[in-house]
C-alpha cells in the first residue's frame, strides 16, 4: 500500500490544528482508502498553544508527527525542511489554515497515479482580499518576464511531490530555498490543476509587508540577473547624461556668465536625482549580497528542538540533517 505524506507547517494555528488534522483523515478515510498516510506538522516557534494540540494529536494517532523548531526560521525554511522529513512514496504541502483546500488531496493523487511526479495547485480565484490578489498576479508576471528560468503564476507551493523529486531537493543543499523557483527550474513533468483560494478558516496571517517583501526579494535574487543589468545599464546612461549636461552647462555659464553666475538649482537637481539612483541600485545590489552570503554560510535550514513520532534519530539523518556540512 502507498502512502502518502502530508506536511503542514504553521505558526499559531491553535484554532486550525486539530480541524486541519481530522479534515485530512476523513479525506483519506471516505476518498483515499487504498493509501496509508502520515501527516507532519512542523511548527515554526508558535506563541500560542499549537504545540500543546500538536502533542495531543500525537498521542491520538501515531501516524501525526511533529517537528518543533529552536525559532522561527522563516516562511521558506520551515516547510522545504518539512518535505524533507517525508517518509512516503509522494508528499503534498499545504498551509494550515485550511487556504489550501482539503478537497485537492484526490485530485492531486490521481494526477500523480496518471504519471506526473508533481502535480500543484494554481489559484485563479481568491476569496482574499481583492487588492492582494491583483498585486500577486503583477508580482508573478512581474517575475515571470523577468526570471531566466520560466516562472509559475499563482503558485504558492501547494502541491504533490513525488518521492523523487523530494530525493532531488535533498541533494541540493542550499540554505535559503525557494520552492516555487525549484519546482520551476528543476521540476519533472508537472501537472497543474486550478482551484478558488478560500479564506482563512480562523486565525490571524502571519504574513506583513516585510515578509512579502523578503519573498519578492529572494525570487528577484535567486532567478533574475535584470536588477544587476538595469543597474549597470542605467549607471552608464545617467553617467553619459551627466558629463554632457556639465559640458553643457559650463559652455552656457562661459557665454552667459551675467545670467548663470548664480545658478546652483541645475547642479543640485542633477545630485539629487544621481544620488537617489545611486542609493536605490546600492540597496538592490546589497540585497544580491545578502543572498550569496547566506548561502556562503551553509547554515542549516532549521535547528529542531523536538520530534515526536518519529521511528529513530538515524532515519531523520538520511532524509535531511539539520547540522550544516
Amino acid at each position: 500500500m502507498k502512502t502518502i505524506s502530508i506536511v503542514v507547517p504553521c505558526y499559531n494555528e491553535e484554532e486550525n490544528v486539530i480541524p486541519l488534522s481530522k479534515a485530512i483523515i476523513h479525506e483519506f478515510e471516505t476518498k483515499l482508502q487504498n493509501y496509508n498516510y502520515e501527516i507532519i506538522f512542523i511548527d515554526n516557534d508558535s506563541k500560542d498553544h499549537t504545540r500543546e494540540y500538536l502533542r495531543m494529536l500525537c498521542k491520538e494517532n501515531p501516524r501525526i508527527r511533529a517537528i518543533f523548531n529552536a525559532k522561527n526560521f522563516g516562511q521558506f525554511n520551515s516547510p522545504y525542511y518539512g518535505l524533507l522529513q517525508a517518509q512516503g512514496d509522494c508528499a503534498i504541502l499545504m498551509a494550515a489554515d485550511f487556504q489550501d483546500p482539503v478537497e485537492m488531496i484526490r485530485p492531486f493523487v490521481d494526477g500523480w497515479e496518471e504519471g506526473y511526479k508533481i502535480v500543484i495547485g494554481i489559484k485563479t480565484k481568491s476569496k482574499e482580499s481583492k487588492l492582494m490578489y491583483f498585486l500577486r498576479g503583477c508580482y508573478y508576471k512581474l517575475i515571470k518576464k523577468l526570471s531566466d528560468v520560466e516562472q509559475i503564476e499563482q503558485f504558492t507551493g501547494f502541491g504533490l511531490y513525488d518521492k523523487k523529486f523530494i530525493q532531488v531537493l535533498q541533494k541540493l543543499d542550499d540554505p535559503t530555498p525557494f520552492l516555487r523557483g525549484i519546482v520551476a527550474e528543476l521540476g519533472f513533468r508537472r501537472k497543474e490543476i486550478e482551484y478558488t483560494q478560500p479564506q482563512r478558516r480562523a486565525g490571524k496571517t502571519s504574513n506583513n509587508f516585510y515578509r512579502l517583501f523578503d519573498a519578492a526579494m529572494l525570487s528577484v535574487t535567486s532567478y533574475t540577473k535584470v536588477g544587476l543589468r538595469v543597474a549597470t545599464l542605467l549607471g552608464m546612461f545617467s553617467s553619459v547624461v551627466s558629463i554632457l549636461i556639465a559640458i553643457v552647462y559650463l559652455v552656457m555659464k562661459l557665454v552667459y556668465w551675467d545670467r548663470f553666475a548664480a545658478g546652483m538649482a541645475p547642479v543640485l537637481i542633477g545630485m539629487f536625482v544621481l544620488g537617489s539612483i545611486q542609493l536605490f541600485f546600492i540597496g538592490l545590489i546589497g540585497e544580491y549580497v545578502l543572498s550569496i552570503n547566506a548561502r556562503s554560510m551553509r547554515r542549516p535550514l532549521v535547528v529542531e528542538e523536538e520530534r515526536i513520532n518519529f521511528e529513530s534519530e538515524e532515519a531523520a539523518d538520511d532524509r535531511g540533517s539539520t547540522e550544516s556540512d
